[in-house]
């Protein structure tokens, strides 16, 4: 009988250190996918902000600029 006790105990202790193991992948897990569902939405931004940019060479080339001037522009210079 004592044995049994013995074991149980030990047993018991493995499974607080499983259980707390398995919340700290859980919560790792969900760390990662807020990371990643950031990432993606800081690259929406970007795309957007390049399709702006392209428009804004487009329009300088047509008034007659060159490519560089128009690039120039648009990055903010005079």
């Amino acid at each position: 009988m004592t044995e049994t006790k013995n074991e149980k105990k030990v047993c018991s202790g493995k499974s607080k250190v499983m259980f707390t193991y398995g919340i700290l992948q859980l919560g790792s897990s969900l760390v990662s996918a807020i990371s990643l569902a950031l990432i993606a939405l800081s690259l929406c931004s970007l795309k957007s902000e390049s399709k702006n940019f392209v428009n804004c060479v487009e329009e300088k080339v047509e008034q007659s600029t060159s490519i560089s001037d128009a690039v120039n522009f648009c990055n903010g210079g005079n």
